[in-house]
Order: C-alpha cells, then structure tokens, then sequence
C-alpha cells in the first residue's frame, strides 16, 4: 500500500507539473521523454490497482496479459494495419521496441483498470453487458488520445484516414473489440473475488485516474485547436462518469 501511495503522490505531482508546462508552453524539447513516464506512472498504478483487487495471482496474471497481449496486438497493427488500421509510430514516443513504444503498454493497463470500475460500477453483476460499457468507457478515452497523439504530438501516422480528424473508423471499433474481450476476463476474475474496503478506496482513485487522465488529453486537444474533439469527449465522459457515481456501491 506504502508504495501504490508513493507512486500516487508521484503521479499528481507530475500531473500537476505537465499541466502547468502544457498550458503555457513551457515543456522544452529534451523533456518530451516525461509524457511516456506519465503514462507509465498511471499504468503502474493501474496494475497495482488490479494486483489489490483480484489479489497477487490472479490480479498480476491479468495485468500482464493485458500488457503483453495488447502490445503484441498494437505490434500486428503497426506492422500490417491488423485490426485498427494502418498507422505507424514515431520515434518522439521512444523507447520503442519492435517499433512500437513500450508507453503503450502501460496506456492500456491504464484504460482497462480504469474503464473497468466504470463499466463495474454502472453494471454491477457483469456479463455481456458490462463488457460492453467497459468498451464504450475505453474508446470514450481514445476519442481525445488518438487526434491529440497524431495531430499534436506526432506520436504516429496514421495511413489510412476518416472523417474524424483523419482517423480511420476501424481504430476506434478495435479499440471498442479488444476492450470488450479483455473485459470479459476481468468479469471472470471479478466474479470470483470478494470486495474489500481498501479495493473499494482503490477503485475510487482508479475513477478519478480515468478523469485525470481525459481532462489532460482534453487541455492538450484545446491547446491545440481540437475543439470537436475536446467537447465530445468532454460530454461523453462526464455522461458515463455522472452514471458510474450514481450507481457506485456505497
């Protein structure tokens, strides 16, 4: 717990430095590196998220499937446009191995923890359906990530495009397809597992990181001319959040 907390504090001081740098254009060149560590931060404590809630074996397991499965599935997509598209990722994300950012690992232990206390809270006995709100909740997220990684950040480049700030729609319904499958095994672990308080005080940070982490990508969108974008996510996410928060067990 000492350090899931340290690694929290740690988070919302680099959340708090980024957002300063951000919005006045502060962040230097040679600092760029800090936006991988940030995301690493946010899916560290997302393992430590799942390790907490469904316990070292189970929990770890599924934390590193999900890494490693959605890299391996990020690698097909770069390499020959599998399931999202085809796109390409830079090196202004480094490191990267196999051409593709070891960040974007941690991107997803991120999305799916967080996704899945919202999914969870809005459809408590799982199943089918909460698989699906849970795959809503991930791309809602990538809504804001995905035009703000390529349009401003230039994180990859997208081959194939579409009408939503050239991206193409297959992006978004594979991020929809694997959030969905992965959630259904986090609905098979969940469901074996029993709710303490300090997993219940976990899953809170875990709805906030999933604001956190829309709000900064949406500052970034707006800093950077992406006004559809920033209020459809902005809407989306406060629709769903307002919904989870209602029906959160007490």
């Amino acid at each position: 717990m000492k350090w899931e907390d340290r690694i929290f504090k740690l988070f919302i001081f680099w959340y708090i430095c980024g957002v300063i740098l951000l919005s006045f254009d502060l962040l230097p060149p040679w600092l760029e590196w800090a936006n991988a560590f940030f995301l690493i931060l946010a899916g560290t404590l997302s393992f430590f998220y799942l390790w907490r809630r469904f316990g070292p074996a189970i929990g770890g397991s599924v934390g590193v499937l999900i890494f490693f499965s959605t890299f391996i599935v990020e690698w097909a997509g770069a390499d020959s446009g599998f399931l999202f598209g085809s796109y390409d990722y830079t090196d202004r994300f480094a490191p990267n191995v196999f051409g593709v950012p070891i960040a974007i690992g941690f991107a997803w232990l991120m999305v799916m923890a967080t996704s899945h206390v919202i999914a969870r809270w809005i459809v408590p006995g799982g199943g089918i359906l909460y698989a699906a709100v849970g795959g809503i909740a991930a791309v809602i997220i990538d809504l804001i990530i995905d035009p703000v990684a390529y349009k401003v950040k230039g994180y990859w480049l997208w081959e194939d495009t579409g009408i939503y700030y050239e991206i193409p729609w297959t992006n978004f319904t594979g991020w929809f397809l694997v959030a969905f499958v992965l959630h259904l095994i986090l609905d098979a672990a969940f469901k074996k597992q029993g709710l303490e308080v300090s997993a219940r005080q976990a899953e809170k940070r875990m709805a906030l990181l999933y604001v956190l982490m829309i709000a900064l990508f949406v500052l970034l969108g707006l800093i950077g001319g992406l006004w559809l974008a920033a209020a459809l996510t902005s809407v989306l996410t406060a629709a769903i959040v307002a919904l989870a928060w209602k029906r959160r067990p007490q």
